[in-house]
């Protein structure tokens, strides 16, 4: 087995044994010495229309009403997430900055593109989103129709995939892998803007686009986008017809995209619990299990508790350091 099959499967076992299951959290404790009194910041690392950004305003509303002060989503896209750390960390840890998060943390810190360490320095209160990738095409797309015709035409010609903006991304890795297999390598067209990537696709400036069925469910109802390929072991009930790893011989477990939210480590232990028990009590809500239902993402369990979400994210970082020296990327 490689090295980055190795430390692959390490992440997806680790996300199978946490279970992700909804934690037994005691009720609502009582505002520690009234907090929050005013309104609370919540900072998105990515633009406006994405999956970071769709998750952060989908939780925030039903928190809000949890804790009872208005949540502020901030949008602070720029460098693959890193333009939004130095506002989170200028601000005081007092437990009213919230930074959104998805695994592009991990893959920043394990090729020292942050010196903040994710689990050490920042706390997670908690993941509300875990779902899988798939290839999608333009749904006129002529030239090819699914994973099989994309993959001739690709050994015959130059083709492109938008994908996110830096190097060592989950993205990234996971097509790796798969190229290494299926014997094609797509142009990757980085876009650090996701509506940039999905108009590129739509536009037809692009071929392929990369990118999770939850962030593109819009397309995907309008009958704009077509998923040719599930980087999945197994088909999900929800795409019967598109093929999955297994099906292509691609004999690898797959990076799963997670996305939740930090707090600085150094805010007072009474206020990230009870931040802890609010996003709890938010991701149970009728309004954010509709959300996670219309994005496909109760296809796998998307709750993790602030320590299940810490050991999740060391085992992604363990998993990319590995890939990132089987790739030569640092």
């Amino acid at each position: 087995m490689s090295i980055l099959r190795k430390g692959i499967v390490s992440i997806t076992a680790g996300i199978v044994a946490l279970g992700f299951a909804a934690a037994a959290i005691a009720e609502m404790p009582a505002k520690p010495g009234g907090f929050p009194q005013r309104p609370v910041t919540m900072i998105v690392p990515f633009g406006a229309g994405g999956g970071s950004d769709q998750m952060g305003r989908a939780i925030a509303t039903p928190m809000q009403e949890v804790m009872g002060v208005p949540i502020q989503v901030v949008n602070k896209p720029g460098g693959g997430g890193r333009a939004a750390i130095p506002d989170f960390m200028s601000a005081p840890a007092d437990g009213y900055t919230l930074l959104q998060f998805s695994d592009d943390v991990p893959t920043l810190y394990a090729a020292g593109k942050i010196k903040e360490n994710p689990t050490v320095d920042w706390t997670p209160i908690g993941l509300g989103n875990i779902v899988f990738s798939q290839i999608y095409i333009n749904a006129d797309e002529t030239r090819f129709t699914d994973w099989d015709s994309f993959v001739a035409y690709a050994k015959k010609n130059k083709v492109t995939m938008a994908n996110v903006s830096h190097k060592g991304s989950m993205e990234l890795v996971s097509m790796a892998a798969i190229e290494d297999v299926v014997g094609i390598s797509p142009q990757q067209i980085s876009y650090d803007k996701p509506t940039e990537r999905y108009a590129a696709l739509i536009g037809k400036h692009v071929d392929t686009l990369f990118e999770q069925p939850s962030d593109v469910a819009n397309f995907l109802e309008a009958k704009q986008m077509k998923p040719i390929l599930t980087i999945l072991r197994e088909r999900p009930s929800a795409f019967p017809d598109v093929k999955a790893l297994n099906d292509i011989g691609v004999d690898w477990e797959p990076i799963l995209r997670i996305r939740g939210i930090f707090v600085r480590a150094d805010v007072p232990a009474d206020r990230k619990a009870y931040l802890e028990a609010a996003f709890h009590e938010a991701y149970k809500s009728d309004e954010f299990q509709a959300f996670l239902k219309k994005k496909y993402m109760t296809i796998i369990d998307s709750y993790a508790d602030s320590a299940k979400a810490s050991k999740t994210i060391d085992n992604m970082l363990n998993t990319y350091r590995a890939a990132y020296k089987k790739l030569g990327i640092q």
